[in-house]
């Protein structure tokens, strides 16, 4: 595969100057070998090593086959005012893109635009990886609701030629309870497709199968990590993060130049369908889109369900024609060959690594990161396993990575190091669940807590302006104050203002100053109010009744900050009495 890939790269002066950019750029900033949520705590995978299929499973595809195929040098696209169908050129056929295919790509990326905008991911790129795992759904082979015709899986993921991942999915979504299968036409592998998959076209369930909810998932994979995707070091590790390789990173990369350049719309079923594939020039299985039986898959690795006619082959024998009949054989069958032990095999439970107390104000990073221990039944450390962390439940807690879900490698004394979590603004308790990856261990779960935001300080901002208004006057001047905990901004702290009888009676004053409710009635306690950004609160304007006196303005925040702050209204000013006799000088006597 190499030397086709590196004859077919030297044909391109484009293609020769990206993987040259690529490939400097990894040399300079990665070392050898796979880690997810290393050294640096973030759960990134951060290397490609296309020589070994460890971590496979910490990959989108598992690190299966893909096509190998290049665009064209040149690259014409028909007018704008071209139709659908509308013959082109030599070698701008690559340009099209199936219709529902193309619009999955675009849906995508416009909800990962809203969702994650500092992503900045590119329909183009969906279209590169599209093309590279699938042949864009094998030229949009798809139902008007984007479900492909029919079934697409990778080779057996069983160590024969590709990484060794056995079964994780019970043959739910592969037909296969032995290994994994890349499956879609994103290709994702089972174990990665449970926690990526994504629900893209509104139906209520996350398909793999499914171009749109495929495309969607394939998006949130690459936007992991906060990645930003217009730096090309961000973007060659999402593309390597969905498989490990030097080439792949080069193919795609090639695919994505190509279609920046312009592409085009083809009705679905006619898109172009590349030919060779990585590890040789077998196209990906497809299958019936038949209910799993949750059995091992009887479809030959590589090979197409239904298989065209070959010209040149002998024809099938006519009615009346007896077939040879061949001998019965009596050699009993071959035994089934004994699957490789592999160190997930051996683990036997999780263990908590020396995780304390779990618990983070919303909106703030906890500050104890969760560790796990794999061992064997006799106690001793696992290293090199996949240990999954989930944060279960519909709270809006999440790992520093930005997902639900992080897979960590256990190092050499068996320990996973899940990223940091942080907190969201939903309080109370939930649970983050550690699992092997391709193991059926019992899980172990972790209990976490979310406390509200607090303040332990409210000031004024203003400790100069005095707060006086005549009776049935209004304040001239607002109140605001400024919350801290620990002496750092308290934002978003919840608080409430109310008028209190005095100093040492908290409850409500049935007189003096008030606030105006949204129909102008006058009220005395305000609650629902939080601080901002920048720990500030700024109170709506205060009005007097006609009782002269001095009056107390309580603040309370969440955590117990009180301040109080003095109110005084001064009797209204009467007019003077006209002297007997004198003429009046009011305008309207």
């Amino acid at each position: 595969m190499a030397a086709h890939f590196g004859s077919r790269l030297r044909k391109s002066a484009m293609t020769t100057t990206v993987a040259a950019v690529a490939v400097a750029a990894l040399s300079a900033s990665q070392a050898p070998g796979v880690i997810a949520g290393g050294d640096g705590g973030d759960g990134r995978q951060t290397t490609a090593d296309s020589a070994s299929p460890s971590g496979a499973d910490d990959t989108a595809t598992g690190n299966s086959q893909y096509f190998t195929d290049l665009p064209p040098l040149d690259s014409p696209v028909p007018s704008p005012s071209s139709t659908v169908g509308t013959p082109v050129s030599q070698g701008s056929a690559e340009s099209g893109i199936p219709a529902t295919v193309l619009d999955a790509y675009k849906k995508a990326e416009a909800s990962l635009r809203a969702s994650k905008p500092g992503c900045n991911l590119p329909w183009q790129l969906l279209a590169a990886i599209g093309k590279v795992e699938s042949g864009q759904a094998r030229g949009g082979a798809v139902t008007a609701d984007g479900t492909t015709t029919s079934r697409i899986l990778g080779p057996e993921l069983d160590g024969n030629g590709f990484a060794l991942i056995k079964d994780t999915d019970n043959g739910a979504y592969d037909g296969n309870s032995r290994y994994d299968q890349a499956i879609g036409p994103m290709q994702f592998i089972p174990s990665t497709w449970a926690w990526a998959g994504r629900d893209g076209n509104g139906d209520g369930t996350a398909d793999p199968n499914n171009v749109y909810d495929a495309a969607l998932a394939a998006g949130h994979y690459l936007c992991r990590f906060g990645w930003d995707l217009s730096d090309q070091g961000d973007l060659d590790a999402a593309i390597l993060s969905y498989n490990n390789s030097r080439d792949y990173l080069d193919t795609v990369l090639s695919w994505l130049e190509y279609y920046r350049k312009g592409t085009y719309e083809v009705p679905d079923g006619t898109g172009t369908l590349p030919v060779n594939r990585s590890g040789g020039t077998t196209p990906a299985t497809t299958t019936p889109r038949t209910p799993s039986t949750g059995g091992a898959s009887t479809t030959p690795r590589g090979q197409d369900t239904e298989k065209p006619t070959t010209p040149g082959t002998k024809p099938p024998s006519t009615p009346g024609t007896p077939s040879p009949t061949p001998p019965p054989t009596t050699q009993p069958p071959a035994p089934e060959e004994p699957q490789p032990q592999t160190p997930t095999d051996t683990v036997a439970r999780l263990e908590n690594a020396g995780t304390g107390t779990l618990s983070a104000m919303a909106g703030d990073t906890f500050a104890e990161r969760i560790s796990t221990r794999a061992e064997t039944k006799a106690g001793k450390a696992v290293g090199k396993v996949r240990v999954r962390f989930t944060v279960v439940g519909t709270n809006d807690t999440e790992f520093s990575t930005g997902e639900r879900v992080a897979t960590v490698v256990t190092d050499s004394s068996g320990v996973a190091t899940a990223p940091a979590l942080r907190a969201g603004e939903e309080t109370g308790a939930f649970t983050v669940r550690a699992s092997v990856v391709g193991r059926a261990t019992p899980v172990l779960d972790y209990k976490a807590t979310v406390t509200e935001r607090v303040a332990d300080t409210v000031v004024r901002t203003d400790t100069t302006t005095e707060f006086t208004c005549v009776a049935g006057g209004t304040f001239a001047d607002q109140v605001e104050v400024k919350a801290t905990y620990k002496d750092a901004v308290a934002d978003g702290v919840a608080a409430t203002a109310t008028l209190v009888a005095s100093a040492t009676d908290a409850t409500e004053n049935d007189k003096g100053p008030y606030f105006k409710d949204a129909d102008g009635r006058a009220v005395r306690t305000l609650t629902g109010l939080k601080t901002d950004a920048k720990g500030l609160l700024k109170l709506p304007a205060l009005y007097a009744d006609d009782t002269a006196g001095t009056y107390l303005l309580r603040i309370t925040t969440a955590g117990g900050a009180v301040l109080d702050v003095e109110l005084e209204v001064t009797a209204a000013e009467t007019a003077s009495p006209t002297p007997s006799g004198s003429a009046s000088t009011d305008p309207a006597a």
